[in-house]
């Protein structure tokens, strides 16, 4: 059994949150919540609130099952870029130079060990 949490619109990059999310993918889920819990990465937080949210998806999907939290794994996880929002910042010489705040999609995947 399967279940999944979508975050979207973080306001952070893509490139910065895949860092995060290349260490977490294929471990066990209370392995990667220590990693992400005592993480340094801002994004960090974010991660580890989508893998809860997974995880308390598939709890709520499996009410005939008892399902431990140490039976699990996260079988995907990856990001994609959101939308982002351009600025202009004032520069020398009348000229203007260009700020994108970019946004990013995560999508985390739990699934038990079979």
């Amino acid at each position: 059994m399967e279940a999944r949490a979508v975050y979207r619109y973080i306001s952070s990059s893509p490139r910065k949150m895949r860092l995060l999310i290349d260490l977490i993918r294929g471990m066990s889920v209370d392995k990667a919540l220590d990693v992400l819990h005592f993480h340094p990465k801002h994004a960090s937080k974010n991660a580890e609130k989508v893998l809860r949210s997974a995880v308390s998806n598939l709890i709520n999907k499996e009410d005939s099952a008892k399902v431990e939290p140490s039976h699990l794994f996260v079988k995907e996880a990856y990001v994609n870029q959101g939308p982002t929002i351009k600025r202009i910042s004032p520069a020398p010489m009348g000229r203007a130079y260009k700020i994108r705040k970019r946004s990013c999609h995560l999508t985390i995947v739990v699934s038990t060990k079979e």
